[in-house]
């Protein structure tokens, strides 16, 4: 069944299937590209980290499944449902992930999210990197409404969020599980200026 819109979608369908996933730079020599099959050993690794395990559930356990992964990404951006990157200094060492999900392009919206290894903590990494793909996602790709969420019981989190200019909104009860247990999360959004 067709859905018909009274109104044209905020985002014509192949804005981004049309065109290769982009390189896209962020300030400090930091670089967002599509994960390469090399990164497979840093990507496993980060999923040992405590900090990163506390907040993923979904984790990869071998080096063939981060790439099975990897196959995911790029089919999520030939389908216009998601893009990943790796968050680079300069394109080599990867510092961290980030990514658009959920993708909406009616109405022009899409959920972030990201981590960082634990060397590339507390040194603006993170923001710097969102506040990149989030210039990008709006000024470049047209998305009006930017979402992310996370535990209320990362603080970490919520000051990367706040620093990009995603203002909390609200608590969403009970909202997603963790290793241990149910967790309230933050809902932040930053909204395109028109």
């Amino acid at each position: 069944m067709t859905r018909v819109l009274s109104t044209p979608p905020t985002i014509p369908p192949g804005s981004l299937a049309d065109s290769p996933q982009p390189v896209v730079p962020a300030s400090g020599g930091l670089l967002l590209r599509p994960w390469e099959r090399a990164d497979a050993p840093a990507f496993l690794s980060a999923y040992q980290d405590d900090e990163i395990k506390r907040w993923h559930t979904r984790r990869p356990s071998t080096e063939p499944q981060v790439l099975e992964w990897f196959d995911t990404y790029r089919q999520d951006w030939e389908r216009e449902k998601g893009g990943h990157w790796a968050v680079t200094r300069d394109g080599g060492e990867v510092l961290g992930r980030i990514a658009l999900r959920g993708l909406d392009f009616d109405d022009g919206i899409a959920d972030v999210a990201y981590w960082v290894l634990p060397a590339a903590r507390g040194a603006g990494a993170a923001s710097r990197a969102l506040t990149a793909l989030t210039t990008w996602a709006m000024d470049e790709i047209g998305f009006h409404r930017l979402e992310l969420d996370h535990s209320t019981r990362n603080p970490a989190s919520c000051r990367v969020a706040t620093k990009s200019g995603y203002l909390l909104e609200g608590t969403k009860r009970s909202a997603a599980v963790h290793d241990d247990g149910r967790h309230d999360m933050h809902l932040h959004a930053r909204i395109r200026d028109i």
